[in-house]
Protein backbone atom coordinates (compact mmCIF):
# COMPACT_ATOMS: atom_id res chain seq x y z
CA UNK A 1 0.00 0.00 0.00
CA UNK A 2 1.84 3.30 -1.11
CA UNK A 3 1.96 6.20 1.36
CA UNK A 4 0.64 8.46 -1.11
CA UNK A 5 -2.49 7.99 -2.88
CA UNK A 6 -4.15 10.79 -5.40
CA UNK A 7 -7.61 11.41 -6.56
CA UNK A 8 -8.55 12.63 -9.86
CA UNK A 9 -12.17 13.37 -10.45
CA UNK A 10 -14.19 15.28 -13.43
CA UNK A 11 -15.80 17.51 -10.44
CA UNK A 12 -14.65 19.26 -7.58
CA UNK A 13 -14.87 17.90 -4.25
CA UNK A 14 -17.61 20.42 -2.15
CA UNK A 15 -17.52 20.02 1.36
CA UNK A 16 -19.74 17.62 1.74
CA UNK A 17 -18.03 15.13 -0.28
CA UNK A 18 -14.68 16.13 1.42
CA UNK A 19 -16.89 15.38 4.65
CA UNK A 20 -17.43 11.58 3.66
CA UNK A 21 -14.20 11.02 2.74
CA UNK A 22 -12.89 11.67 6.07
CA UNK A 23 -15.23 9.41 7.28
CA UNK A 24 -13.16 6.49 6.02
CA UNK A 25 -12.10 6.45 9.68
CA UNK A 26 -14.94 6.79 11.61
CA UNK A 27 -16.68 9.32 14.30
CA UNK A 28 -14.11 9.12 16.89
CA UNK A 29 -11.16 10.63 14.49
CA UNK A 30 -10.63 14.48 15.01
CA UNK A 31 -9.83 17.19 11.70
CA UNK A 32 -7.10 19.57 12.36
CA UNK A 33 -6.09 22.43 9.68
CA UNK A 34 -2.82 23.25 8.86
CA UNK A 35 -1.43 25.34 6.12
CA UNK A 36 -3.66 28.37 6.43
CA UNK A 37 -6.68 25.99 5.67
CA UNK A 38 -4.77 24.58 2.69
CA UNK A 39 -4.79 21.26 4.41
CA UNK A 40 -7.08 18.62 6.14
CA UNK A 41 -5.55 16.60 9.15
CA UNK A 42 -7.03 13.27 10.44
CA UNK A 43 -5.69 12.78 13.80
CA UNK A 44 -6.40 10.02 16.71
CA UNK A 45 -8.00 11.60 19.98
CA UNK A 46 -4.45 11.72 21.41
CA UNK A 47 -3.25 14.19 18.27
CA UNK A 48 -1.46 11.55 16.75
CA UNK A 49 -1.63 12.71 12.63
CA UNK A 50 -2.65 10.37 10.71
CA UNK A 51 -3.49 11.66 7.10
CA UNK A 52 -3.18 14.96 5.40
CA UNK A 53 -5.56 16.12 2.31
CA UNK A 54 -4.29 18.69 0.33
CA UNK A 55 -7.01 21.11 -1.17
CA UNK A 56 -7.90 20.22 -4.79
CA UNK A 57 -6.21 21.55 -7.15
CA UNK A 58 -7.73 21.98 -10.48
CA UNK A 59 -5.94 20.79 -13.41
CA UNK A 60 -6.58 22.81 -17.06
CA UNK A 61 -3.48 21.98 -18.44
CA UNK A 62 -3.13 18.88 -20.34
CA UNK A 63 -0.32 16.31 -19.78
CA UNK A 64 -0.02 16.53 -16.16
CA UNK A 65 -1.02 13.97 -14.90
CA UNK A 66 0.82 11.89 -17.27
CA UNK A 67 3.89 13.77 -16.83
CA UNK A 68 3.98 13.09 -12.88
CA UNK A 69 2.22 10.03 -12.07
CA UNK A 70 3.65 7.78 -15.60
CA UNK A 71 1.94 7.30 -18.90
CA UNK A 72 -0.64 4.99 -17.88
CA UNK A 73 -2.71 8.12 -15.76
CA UNK A 74 -4.34 9.55 -18.20
CA UNK A 75 -7.37 12.21 -17.97
CA UNK A 76 -9.76 13.23 -20.52
CA UNK A 77 -10.03 17.04 -20.21
CA UNK A 78 -9.71 19.24 -16.85
CA UNK A 79 -9.18 16.91 -13.98
CA UNK A 80 -9.39 18.00 -9.66
CA UNK A 81 -6.47 17.22 -8.39
CA UNK A 82 -6.76 15.71 -4.44
CA UNK A 83 -3.84 14.49 -2.74
CA UNK A 84 -3.71 12.12 0.08
CA UNK A 85 -0.72 11.60 2.25
CA UNK A 86 -0.60 8.94 5.08
CA UNK A 87 1.83 9.25 7.60
CA UNK A 88 4.62 6.17 7.84
CA UNK A 89 4.45 6.24 11.71
CA UNK A 90 1.33 4.61 11.95
CA UNK A 91 0.81 1.12 10.23
CA UNK A 92 -3.25 1.65 9.70
CA UNK A 93 -2.83 5.34 8.08
CA UNK A 94 -1.94 3.84 4.64
CA UNK A 95 -5.16 2.38 4.19
CA UNK A 96 -6.91 5.17 5.55
CA UNK A 97 -5.50 7.18 2.86
CA UNK A 98 -6.58 4.48 0.23
CA UNK A 99 -10.23 5.22 1.66
CA UNK A 100 -10.29 8.69 1.34
CA UNK A 101 -9.20 8.71 -2.11
CA UNK A 102 -11.54 6.25 -2.78
CA UNK A 103 -14.66 7.55 -1.45
CA UNK A 104 -13.84 10.68 -3.49
CA UNK A 105 -13.60 9.15 -6.55
CA UNK A 106 -16.99 6.95 -5.60
CA UNK A 107 -19.01 9.97 -5.57
CA UNK A 108 -17.58 11.97 -7.75
CA UNK A 109 -16.61 10.02 -10.34
CA UNK A 110 -12.81 9.38 -11.95
CA UNK A 111 -9.98 7.52 -11.16
CA UNK A 112 -7.01 7.32 -8.35
CA UNK A 113 -3.35 6.30 -8.48
CA UNK A 114 -2.08 4.16 -7.68
CA UNK A 115 -5.63 2.24 -8.49
CA UNK A 116 -5.02 -0.76 -6.39
CA UNK A 117 -5.09 1.73 -3.11
CA UNK A 118 -8.48 2.89 -3.76
CA UNK A 119 -11.71 1.11 -1.38
CA UNK A 120 -13.97 2.88 0.62
CA UNK A 121 -13.77 0.26 4.04
CA UNK A 122 -14.02 1.96 7.36
CA UNK A 123 -10.43 2.04 8.40
CA UNK A 124 -10.34 1.33 12.42
CA UNK A 125 -7.17 3.17 13.97
CA UNK A 126 -6.49 3.14 17.61
CA UNK A 127 -7.54 6.40 19.72
CA UNK A 128 -5.31 6.16 22.15
CA UNK A 129 -2.21 4.80 23.42
CA UNK A 130 1.20 6.23 23.85
CA UNK A 131 3.01 7.65 20.99
CA UNK A 132 6.14 5.59 20.37
CA UNK A 133 9.34 7.65 18.57
CA UNK A 134 11.60 5.48 16.47
CA UNK A 135 14.80 5.09 17.40
CA UNK A 136 17.36 6.94 15.27
CA UNK A 137 18.15 4.22 13.30
CA UNK A 138 19.37 4.00 9.57
CA UNK A 139 16.79 0.70 9.12
CA UNK A 140 13.83 2.45 10.97
CA UNK A 141 14.29 5.43 8.75
CA UNK A 142 12.96 3.36 5.71
CA UNK A 143 9.60 3.20 7.12
CA UNK A 144 8.92 6.13 9.28
CA UNK A 145 8.96 9.87 8.65
CA UNK A 146 11.76 11.18 11.05
CA UNK A 147 12.03 15.00 12.47
CA UNK A 148 15.26 16.06 15.14
CA UNK A 149 17.06 18.71 16.22
CA UNK A 150 19.39 18.75 12.92
CA UNK A 151 17.08 17.11 10.33
CA UNK A 152 13.91 16.37 8.37
CA UNK A 153 13.19 13.06 6.65
CA UNK A 154 10.58 12.67 4.41
CA UNK A 155 9.83 9.15 3.18
CA UNK A 156 8.67 9.62 -1.11
CA UNK A 157 7.63 6.33 -2.65
CA UNK A 158 6.39 8.10 -6.01
CA UNK A 159 7.91 7.14 -9.69
CA UNK A 160 8.61 11.25 -9.65
CA UNK A 161 9.14 13.56 -6.90
CA UNK A 162 7.70 16.94 -7.67
CA UNK A 163 7.76 20.42 -6.35
CA UNK A 164 4.23 19.96 -4.80
CA UNK A 165 2.65 22.19 -2.31
CA UNK A 166 3.35 19.41 0.47
CA UNK A 167 6.68 19.22 -0.50
CA UNK A 168 7.30 23.04 -0.65
CA UNK A 169 6.29 23.38 2.45
CA UNK A 170 7.95 20.82 4.05
CA UNK A 171 11.38 22.91 2.79
CA UNK A 172 10.10 26.15 4.14
CA UNK A 173 9.66 24.54 7.61
CA UNK A 174 12.86 22.50 7.61
CA UNK A 175 14.60 26.03 6.61
CA UNK A 176 12.72 28.05 8.83
CA UNK A 177 14.27 25.41 12.09
CA UNK A 178 17.73 25.51 10.44
CA UNK A 179 17.13 21.80 9.99
CA UNK A 180 18.85 19.42 6.71
CA UNK A 181 15.99 18.36 4.58
CA UNK A 182 16.38 14.42 3.55
CA UNK A 183 13.95 12.87 0.75
CA UNK A 184 14.24 9.60 1.15
CA UNK A 185 13.65 7.36 -2.19
CA UNK A 186 13.44 4.11 -4.12
CA UNK A 187 16.92 3.82 -6.77
CA UNK A 188 13.64 3.72 -9.11
CA UNK A 189 12.48 7.25 -8.18
CA UNK A 190 13.67 10.66 -10.00
CA UNK A 191 13.43 14.72 -9.45
CA UNK A 192 11.47 17.04 -11.32
CA UNK A 193 13.35 19.77 -12.75
CA UNK A 194 11.32 22.02 -9.91
CA UNK A 195 12.42 19.90 -7.30
CA UNK A 196 15.94 19.62 -7.44
CA UNK A 197 15.99 23.24 -8.35
CA UNK A 198 14.51 23.82 -4.51
CA UNK A 199 17.07 21.34 -3.00
CA UNK A 200 19.76 23.14 -4.52
CA UNK A 201 18.77 26.36 -2.80
CA UNK A 202 18.54 24.87 0.84
CA UNK A 203 20.79 22.61 3.30
CA UNK A 204 19.48 19.03 1.30
CA UNK A 205 19.88 15.43 0.42
CA UNK A 206 18.74 13.63 -2.38
CA UNK A 207 18.59 10.38 -0.18
CA UNK A 208 18.35 7.28 -1.96
CA UNK A 209 18.06 3.61 -0.51
CA UNK A 210 19.30 0.59 -2.34
CA UNK A 211 18.49 -2.75 -1.34
CA UNK A 212 21.56 -3.86 -1.74
CA UNK A 213 24.02 -1.38 -1.70
CA UNK A 214 22.47 0.67 1.20
CA UNK A 215 21.80 4.72 1.17
CA UNK A 216 23.56 6.83 -1.15
CA UNK A 217 23.01 10.27 -2.46
CA UNK A 218 21.17 10.20 -5.42
CA UNK A 219 22.86 13.29 -7.04
CA UNK A 220 26.49 12.80 -6.35
CA UNK A 221 26.58 9.12 -5.56
CA UNK A 222 28.34 9.41 -2.19
CA UNK A 223 27.64 6.87 0.34
CA UNK A 224 25.54 7.73 3.08
CA UNK A 225 25.18 6.57 6.75
CA UNK A 226 22.97 7.85 9.54
CA UNK A 227 25.07 9.37 12.01
CA UNK A 228 24.30 12.01 14.68
CA UNK A 229 20.42 12.45 13.66
CA UNK A 230 21.69 13.26 10.54
CA UNK A 231 22.75 11.72 7.30
CA UNK A 232 26.58 12.05 6.21
CA UNK A 233 28.82 10.60 3.24
CA UNK A 234 30.57 7.23 5.05
CA UNK A 235 34.05 8.46 4.67
CA UNK A 236 36.20 5.41 6.38
CA UNK A 237 38.71 5.65 3.74
CA UNK A 238 37.74 8.44 2.08
CA UNK A 239 34.41 9.12 -0.05
CA UNK A 240 32.72 6.10 -1.56
CA UNK A 241 30.72 5.90 -4.49
CA UNK A 242 27.72 3.40 -4.49
CA UNK A 243 28.11 0.99 -6.98
CA UNK A 244 23.96 1.33 -7.54
CA UNK A 245 25.14 5.18 -8.98
CA UNK A 246 26.92 3.66 -12.23
CA UNK A 247 24.65 4.44 -15.59
CA UNK A 248 22.92 1.49 -16.80
CA UNK A 249 24.19 -0.47 -19.62
CA UNK A 250 22.31 0.47 -22.85
CA UNK A 251 22.09 3.07 -25.51
CA UNK A 252 21.36 6.37 -24.26
CA UNK A 253 21.29 9.37 -27.19
CA UNK A 254 18.46 11.27 -24.85
CA UNK A 255 19.92 15.36 -24.32
CA UNK A 256 18.57 18.82 -22.54
CA UNK A 257 19.28 21.74 -24.10
CA UNK A 258 19.35 23.98 -20.79
CA UNK A 259 19.14 27.89 -20.46
CA UNK A 260 19.83 30.39 -17.65
CA UNK A 261 18.92 33.40 -18.34
CA UNK A 262 18.41 36.56 -15.50
CA UNK A 263 17.04 39.60 -16.84
CA UNK A 264 16.67 42.99 -14.81
CA UNK A 265 13.64 45.17 -15.49
CA UNK A 266 13.15 48.80 -14.24
CA UNK A 267 10.62 48.53 -10.81
CA UNK A 268 7.54 49.93 -12.56
CA UNK A 269 3.98 49.81 -12.42
CA UNK A 270 3.24 49.10 -16.57
CA UNK A 271 6.21 45.85 -16.51
CA UNK A 272 4.69 42.52 -17.20
CA UNK A 273 6.75 39.71 -16.46
CA UNK A 274 7.07 36.65 -18.06
CA UNK A 275 8.52 37.69 -21.40
CA UNK A 276 11.57 36.22 -21.96
CA UNK A 277 10.54 32.94 -20.64
CA UNK A 278 7.53 33.28 -23.34
CA UNK A 279 9.81 34.39 -25.97
CA UNK A 280 12.47 31.89 -25.56
CA UNK A 281 9.54 29.06 -25.33
CA UNK A 282 8.61 30.53 -28.79
CA UNK A 283 11.50 30.58 -30.46
CA UNK A 284 13.16 27.11 -29.51
CA UNK A 285 9.50 25.37 -29.59
CA UNK A 286 7.39 27.10 -31.95
CA UNK A 287 4.68 27.40 -29.31
CA UNK A 288 4.18 29.64 -26.00
CA UNK A 289 4.50 27.52 -22.43
CA UNK A 290 1.18 25.65 -21.78
CA UNK A 291 0.87 26.35 -18.25
CA UNK A 292 2.37 27.66 -15.21
CA UNK A 293 1.80 27.70 -11.17
CA UNK A 294 3.54 27.90 -7.92
CA UNK A 295 3.65 24.35 -7.27
CA UNK A 296 3.67 21.01 -9.29
CA UNK A 297 1.37 19.52 -10.87
CA UNK A 298 0.78 22.89 -12.82
CA UNK A 299 -2.88 24.07 -13.00
CA UNK A 300 -3.63 26.75 -14.60
CA UNK A 301 -2.95 28.28 -18.55
CA UNK A 302 -0.01 30.61 -19.39
CA UNK A 303 -1.04 34.24 -18.42
CA UNK A 304 2.02 36.71 -17.98
CA UNK A 305 -0.70 39.24 -16.49
CA UNK A 306 -1.11 36.63 -13.74
CA UNK A 307 1.98 35.73 -12.86
CA UNK A 308 2.73 39.63 -12.89
CA UNK A 309 0.25 40.28 -10.50
CA UNK A 310 1.55 37.69 -7.81
CA UNK A 311 4.70 38.59 -8.07
CA UNK A 312 4.05 41.97 -7.59
CA UNK A 313 1.45 41.63 -4.26
CA UNK A 314 4.63 39.45 -3.26
CA UNK A 315 6.99 41.83 -3.51
CA UNK A 316 4.70 44.05 -1.27
CA UNK A 317 5.03 41.61 1.69
CA UNK A 318 8.71 41.76 0.52
CA UNK A 319 8.93 38.11 -0.75
CA UNK A 320 10.39 36.60 -3.91
CA UNK A 321 7.97 34.69 -6.19
CA UNK A 322 9.19 31.41 -7.13
CA UNK A 323 7.09 29.73 -10.04
CA UNK A 324 7.37 26.72 -12.17
CA UNK A 325 5.98 26.42 -16.16
CA UNK A 326 5.60 23.68 -18.37
CA UNK A 327 5.27 22.98 -22.13
CA UNK A 328 2.56 20.64 -24.16
CA UNK A 329 3.37 17.30 -23.90
CA UNK A 330 4.74 16.73 -27.71
CA UNK A 331 7.64 18.66 -26.62
CA UNK A 332 8.83 18.06 -22.88
CA UNK A 333 9.79 21.60 -21.41
CA UNK A 334 9.62 22.81 -17.70
CA UNK A 335 11.07 26.07 -16.59
CA UNK A 336 11.47 27.08 -12.81
CA UNK A 337 12.05 30.44 -12.00
CA UNK A 338 12.49 32.94 -9.64
CA UNK A 339 11.61 36.95 -9.29
CA UNK A 340 12.92 39.40 -7.02
CA UNK A 341 13.03 43.54 -6.07
CA UNK A 342 16.77 44.54 -5.65
CA UNK A 343 18.21 47.70 -5.76
CA UNK A 344 18.70 47.05 -9.43
CA UNK A 345 15.55 46.41 -10.15
CA UNK A 346 12.93 43.89 -10.74
CA UNK A 347 14.92 40.56 -11.22
CA UNK A 348 13.59 37.52 -13.42
CA UNK A 349 16.04 34.30 -12.50
CA UNK A 350 14.81 31.40 -15.15
CA UNK A 351 15.99 27.84 -15.32
CA UNK A 352 14.91 26.75 -18.63
CA UNK A 353 15.28 22.61 -19.76
CA UNK A 354 13.95 21.67 -23.04
CA UNK A 355 14.51 17.57 -23.82
CA UNK A 356 15.45 15.65 -27.17
CA UNK A 357 15.13 12.31 -28.05
CA UNK A 358 17.93 10.44 -29.36
CA UNK A 359 17.84 11.17 -32.90
CA UNK A 360 16.15 14.42 -32.41
CA UNK A 361 17.84 17.86 -33.62
CA UNK A 362 18.78 20.13 -30.72
CA UNK A 363 18.23 23.63 -32.20
CA UNK A 364 20.98 25.25 -30.79
CA UNK A 365 21.22 27.26 -34.22
CA UNK A 366 18.56 29.74 -33.06
CA UNK A 367 20.28 30.78 -30.15
CA UNK A 368 21.76 34.13 -30.96
CA UNK A 369 18.53 35.09 -32.98
CA UNK A 370 17.13 34.55 -29.44
CA UNK A 371 20.00 36.36 -27.31
CA UNK A 372 19.19 39.43 -29.39
CA UNK A 373 15.65 38.90 -29.20
CA UNK A 374 16.24 38.77 -25.41
CA UNK A 375 18.49 41.41 -25.34
CA UNK A 376 16.38 44.21 -27.13
CA UNK A 377 12.79 43.56 -25.78
CA UNK A 378 13.37 42.27 -22.14
CA UNK A 379 15.86 43.66 -20.88
CA UNK A 380 18.85 40.40 -20.76
CA UNK A 381 21.32 40.66 -17.87
CA UNK A 382 23.18 37.20 -18.79
CA UNK A 383 22.03 34.13 -20.53
CA UNK A 384 24.47 30.92 -20.42
CA UNK A 385 23.45 27.80 -22.58
CA UNK A 386 24.15 24.52 -22.43
CA UNK A 387 24.05 21.03 -23.72
CA UNK A 388 23.84 17.71 -21.37
CA UNK A 389 23.18 13.94 -22.58
CA UNK A 390 20.27 12.95 -20.07
CA UNK A 391 16.45 11.97 -20.14
CA UNK A 392 14.26 13.67 -22.34
CA UNK A 393 11.97 13.61 -19.80
CA UNK A 394 13.68 16.37 -18.31
CA UNK A 395 13.84 14.05 -14.99
CA UNK A 396 16.83 13.03 -12.89
CA UNK A 397 17.31 9.73 -12.11
CA UNK A 398 19.22 8.49 -9.05
CA UNK A 399 22.74 7.66 -11.36
CA UNK A 400 25.43 9.16 -12.65
CA UNK A 401 24.49 11.50 -15.60
CA UNK A 402 27.66 13.80 -17.54
CA UNK A 403 27.53 17.57 -16.25
CA UNK A 404 25.93 19.64 -19.47
CA UNK A 405 29.46 21.42 -21.83
CA UNK A 406 28.53 24.94 -22.29
CA UNK A 407 27.50 26.40 -25.84
CA UNK A 408 27.16 29.96 -25.26
CA UNK A 409 27.24 32.98 -23.34
CA UNK A 410 25.51 36.12 -24.04
CA UNK A 411 26.18 39.65 -22.19
CA UNK A 412 23.07 42.46 -22.49
CA UNK A 413 23.25 45.48 -23.19
CA UNK A 414 23.60 47.27 -19.52
CA UNK A 415 25.81 44.78 -18.59
CA UNK A 416 28.05 45.54 -21.71
CA UNK A 417 28.53 48.89 -20.68
CA UNK A 418 28.74 48.78 -17.10
CA UNK A 419 32.03 46.09 -17.73
CA UNK A 420 32.64 48.84 -20.68
CA UNK A 421 32.69 47.41 -24.52
CA UNK A 422 36.17 47.11 -25.12
CA UNK A 423 36.88 45.32 -22.09
CA UNK A 424 34.03 42.91 -22.93
CA UNK A 425 34.80 42.43 -26.54
CA UNK A 426 38.53 41.18 -25.77
CA UNK A 427 37.22 38.63 -23.38
CA UNK A 428 38.68 35.44 -25.35
CA UNK A 429 41.91 35.58 -26.67
CA UNK A 430 41.32 34.57 -30.65
CA UNK A 431 37.74 34.87 -30.56
CA UNK A 432 35.42 37.75 -31.33
CA UNK A 433 32.20 37.95 -29.90
CA UNK A 434 28.87 38.78 -31.93
CA UNK A 435 27.93 42.28 -31.48
CA UNK A 436 24.00 42.17 -31.05
CA UNK A 437 21.78 45.31 -31.38
CA UNK A 438 22.96 48.66 -31.78
CA UNK A 439 26.53 50.02 -31.92
CA UNK A 440 26.56 52.58 -29.20
CA UNK A 441 23.74 50.19 -26.71
CA UNK A 442 25.23 46.33 -28.05
CA UNK A 443 24.30 42.97 -26.01
CA UNK A 444 27.90 40.29 -26.60
CA UNK A 445 27.26 36.53 -27.59
CA UNK A 446 30.30 34.57 -26.88
CA UNK A 447 30.12 31.33 -29.10
CA UNK A 448 31.71 28.43 -26.71
CA UNK A 449 31.39 25.11 -28.73
CA UNK A 450 28.58 22.78 -29.83
CA UNK A 451 27.81 21.30 -26.66
CA UNK A 452 29.88 17.80 -27.02
CA UNK A 453 33.38 19.57 -26.24
CA UNK A 454 34.32 20.01 -22.83
CA UNK A 455 37.12 22.26 -23.62
CA UNK A 456 33.90 25.06 -23.70
CA UNK A 457 34.68 25.26 -19.92
CA UNK A 458 37.81 26.38 -20.15
CA UNK A 459 36.99 29.39 -22.62
CA UNK A 460 34.07 30.33 -20.12
CA UNK A 461 36.30 30.33 -17.23
CA UNK A 462 38.73 32.14 -19.16
CA UNK A 463 35.86 34.48 -19.88
CA UNK A 464 34.25 35.05 -16.38
CA UNK A 465 37.89 35.79 -15.21
CA UNK A 466 38.53 38.27 -17.33
CA UNK A 467 35.69 39.97 -17.08
CA UNK A 468 35.74 39.93 -13.16
CA UNK A 469 39.31 41.40 -13.00
CA UNK A 470 37.74 44.28 -14.81
CA UNK A 471 34.93 44.64 -12.38
CA UNK A 472 37.81 44.98 -9.78
CA UNK A 473 39.96 47.26 -11.66
CA UNK A 474 36.69 49.50 -11.64
CA UNK A 475 36.00 49.14 -8.69
CA UNK A 476 39.54 50.62 -7.17
CA UNK A 477 39.49 53.72 -6.02
CA UNK A 478 41.59 56.18 -8.68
Amino acid sequence: MPQDVIALTPQMPDIKTLLAALHAGGPDLRVNQAGGGAVAQLCTDDGKLLVSVEAPRYLQVPGETERLLGLGVQTEGPVWWTEVRATTAVAEARRLAGSVAGRLTTLLGGTTWPPEAAHTDVVTVPATGEVTVPPADVEVLADVDVQTDKSVVVIYDRLVVAATTWMTEAVRRAAQGRRELYIVTSPNTRLSLPTRTVLERIPARWVVRHPENGYYDGLSGAVLRWHDRRFTPAADNGPRIADAFQPPLGKGGDRQLLLSIRTIHPAHEHVILGGALEDAWQTLTGSPPAGWGTAEPINVPWLPWQLTDLARNRARQSQPTWAVAVGTADRPAIAAFRITHTREGVEEHITLALGYAAGERVPIELLPQLAESLAARHNLATMISELRAARADLTTPAHYEPPAIPISLTLGPDTVAELGITHARNALPDHTPTQLGPATHPALHYPLGDGTDPTAWQRLRHINEHLERGSRAAARPS
